[in-house]
């Protein structure tokens, strides 16, 4: 297929309309994005108490692509009542992701067993799943967990949840008795908040959404927001109006980083906004040299500004010791960005009056992540870019509730006060034992050291490096939980001797209201609705019934009153530094910005008050003759591991079983445009993959699909923040 000349547009027009008319019609898809809940796809935030569609500046039809889709996978019907009588596990283990989630909702609760018991006998197989009564699943379950030690069990959630279902279940996994509590996050920007914290004092972004439109220089670094948080390009079409300016920093060339055309806008539906005014791609894993090159040319450019260094940070006069001996050779060859790419860059910053910096998992999916991070502040803070109004730090989250579910305690260890409120406010004792991080779990179940594993949500398998192990792993625990709305490849491949799928509502089914917070620090207050086909529960509702089975005598919580959101609320409101105001936001629909977060002001959340700049040595950049540079990636049709769409618009790509490299490269290596070969790494192989000459993507490195393309990446992790290198695994493409 061929590649657009721009995004966005008339064929984001079309999609609309075709996936509206199948979800059942326009009308019934435009109430649906009306409703007042929160958007459930990425973190930019929008929707709430002003209604779907509108963004924290009050403006409307603020609508994308993945928020449609996302809408239509939750009006499908219920799966059929015969799919898990018909497919064997071994069959839907070939399934797609594509079509796993095309399959329907999930609609009553299954189970799966390896070695059916006698009282199971005559009702399943080690072959299928099978229908079981919500009852008996509730029954397995706190079975398994009392006859589990508590530190063998793991609790993983997605970023799809509310700030309730998550505050309950981490509550009642402390409570149980286990710190191996964590979330997605460890597996995306969880670099951004340990690089973050260690520069300002503070995990998130320092902006508001008006401080990015305000800018006059906007860095999008390793990062394709066009296609995974579109609603941003809406920002970046306003700064382009008001005669700002954006530099991108990416491998390949993405088109709607160039032009996009925005749909609510008719002059740019008609002629397209450029984006773009510098494009620069450096070799995957040379952004930390990059960086670090551009601070070298703006102290040399006399844009440092010193009073504010010597001011307001700490450690400036190392840093700045640090930068000034690095050379230009050393700069050039470990980022594969010229001297001049460089220069241009420091000198276009050095121009602009307010700066806002945003980067994604082209930054954190390194072993070197955390350092990126820090190496964007410091180049922020050296220009005092940090601390005032329209400048500042915003990495963009992907999906719409995994800063919140972080927020409110989703961690292997709560902060200090988090830990004591819980302590004093609730009357209850917490765990002190070292809780493991995500991949940590996955490495514990390969171990044996782990027993049964409990996932609010999201696809644990899929989102995993190394996806041969994570399946071993997921495969040695006794039992494993999923509470899920729809089916995803997890839950074929990763399953325990006793597998259980709960079905649960969607956002905007929920009985009650509950609330989300954005990447921008705002929480909003979701109405939830309807259920759109009887069977799923609330997520609330499953977590409280087995706490209180499994925990009413044992602990002052009172489960049953747990089961109301507000009481939930009051409960974070006491906990949870910043969240005083969600006691009462339900009734009086007052959503607000988190205290202590936005840095207006250069007084910053470090003990002593003042930003910290790091000193970094430069990696070697990996690759020779025979390799390239992988970086995994989501499609234009995708979210995060849910595949929608098995075409990818944006990039001409009609497939996903491909890899994309540069024309050199594919006459360098001997191979042919749409050759199958064997894609070999240190960690596995896929075969059948076809060779895509792709031009867009620096000669010496390759694109291909995540999750897909998971089981090429080894089990390599920033140490400072247990983040997967999911970016720069050196693969060799074999013949075959």
């Amino acid at each position: 297929m061929r590649k657009p000349k721009s995004a966005g547009g008339w064929q984001a027009i079309r999609y609309v309309l075709k996936k509206s008319w199948q979800s059942g019609s326009m009308w019934r898809m435009w109430k649906a994005l009306r409703s007042r809940n929160t958007c459930k796809t990425c973190a930019l935030g929008m929707g709430g108490q002003q209604g779907g569609m509108v963004n924290e500046a009050g403006r409307s039809l603020e609508m994308c692509k993945k928020s449609l889709q996302a809408m239509a996978a939750d009006m499908q019907g219920a799966i059929a009542d015969d799919y898990f009588s018909t497919y064997t596990i071994a069959q839907l283990q070939q399934f797609s992701s594509y079509e796993l989630e095309h399959a329907g909702r999930l609609s009553q609760p299954v189970i799966y067993e390896k070695h059916p018991t006698a009282a199971s006998q005559g009702q399943g197989d080690d072959q299928h799943f099978r229908t079981i009564g919500w009852d008996d699943a509730y029954r397995r379950i706190t079975q398994a967990l009392r006859e589990t030690p508590a530190d063998d069990s793991f609790w993983y959630f997605s970023g799809r949840s509310s700030n309730e279902a998550g505050f309950l279940l981490q509550l009642f996994a402390r409570l149980y008795g286990t710190n191996n509590v964590n979330n997605c996050s460890f597996y995306c920007h969880q670099a951004s908040g340990v690089g973050l914290t260690s520069s300002i004092g503070s995990g998130t972004a320092t902006v508001v959404l008006d401080d990015v439109e305000q800018a006059d220089l906007v860095f999008i670094i390793g990062g394709n927001p066009p296609s995974n948080h579109p609603r941003l390009m809406t920002s970046l079409m306003h700064v382009k109006n008001a005669g700002g300016k954006v530099i991108v920093v990416n491998p390949v060339r993405e088109v709607g980083l160039v032009n996009f055309k925005v749909p609510s806008n008719p002059y740019s539906m008609l002629f397209g906004t450029p984006i773009a005014d510098q494009y620069v791609q450096p070799h995957i894993g040379g952004d930390l040299a990059m960086l670090s090159g551009i601070a070298k040319a703006v102290d040399e450019m006399g844009g440092t500004d010193l009073d504010f260094l010597d001011q307001f940070c700490e450690n400036s006069d190392a840093w700045l010791t640090s930068i000034r001996k690095l050379n230009w050779q050393e700069i050039t060859s470990k980022s594969g960005v010229t001297e001049e790419s460089i220069r241009d860059m420091a000198a276009t910053y050095c121009n602009a009056d307010n700066v806002v910096f945003c980067w994604t998992m082209g930054i954190t999916h390194h072993q070197h992540g955390v350092q990126n991070v820090q190496a964007i502040a410091n180049l922020a803070l050296m220009r005092a870019m940090v601390g005032r109004p329209n400048a500042g730090l915003l990495p963009i989250r992907g999906h719409s509730n995994v800063q919140g579910i972080g927020s409110v305690g989703v961690t292997p260890k709560l902060k200090a006060a988090i830990f004591s409120s819980l302590e004093s406010e609730l009357g209850v004792s917490l765990p002190t034992t070292k809780g493991l991080d995500t991949l940590g779990c996955i490495e514990g179940a390969d171990r044996g050291d782990l027993k049964i594993g409990f996932c609010l949500g999201g696809n644990l398998f899929g989102s995993n490096p190394d996806l041969a192990f994570a399946k071993q792993s997921l495969q040695k625990l006794k039992t494993i939980v999923y509470l899920s709305t729809t089916l995803n490849t997890g839950h074929a491949h990763g399953l325990a001797d006793q597998t259980i799928i709960l079905p649960v509502l969607a956002r905007d089914e929920e009985p009650q209201r509950t609330t989300q917070e954005s990447m921008f620090n705002f929480v909003r207050l979701s109405d939830g609705g309807p259920s759109r086909i009887p069977g799923p529960r609330s997520e609330i509702e499953i977590i409280a019934d087995i706490a209180d089975d499994l925990l009413t005598d044992s602990t002052p919580i009172d489960w049953k009153m747990m089961k109301q959101s507000v009481n939930i609320r009051t409960a974070i409101s006491k906990t949870i530094p910043g969240f005083e105001a969600i006691a009462n936001i339900e009734e009086d629909q007052g959503e607000f910005q988190i205290a202590g977060r936005t840095f207006h002001q250069p007084q910053f959340a470090t003990p002593s008050g003042k930003a910290v700049l790091h000193c970094h040595e430069l990696p070697e950049l990996r690759g020779g003759e025979q390799s390239l540079r992988l970086m995994t990636v989501r499609s234009e049709g995708q979210f995060n591991t849910v595949v929608y769409e098995q075409q990818d618009i944006y990039r001409g790509q009609e497939r996903r079983d491909v890899v994309l490299i540069h024309s050199d490269d594919v006459q360098r290596l001997g191979l042919a445009h749409d050759q199958i070969v064997t894609i070999q790494s240190e960690t596995g192989e896929l075969d059948n993959i076809r060779v895509r000459a792709y031009d867009d993507i620096r000669q010496g490195n390759a694109l291909m699909y995540f999750p897909e393309a998971n089981v090429l990446i080894p089990r390599q992790v920033d140490p400072q923040s247990q983040t997967p290198a999911f970016k720069g695994a050196l693969i060799k493409i074999l013949v075959t």
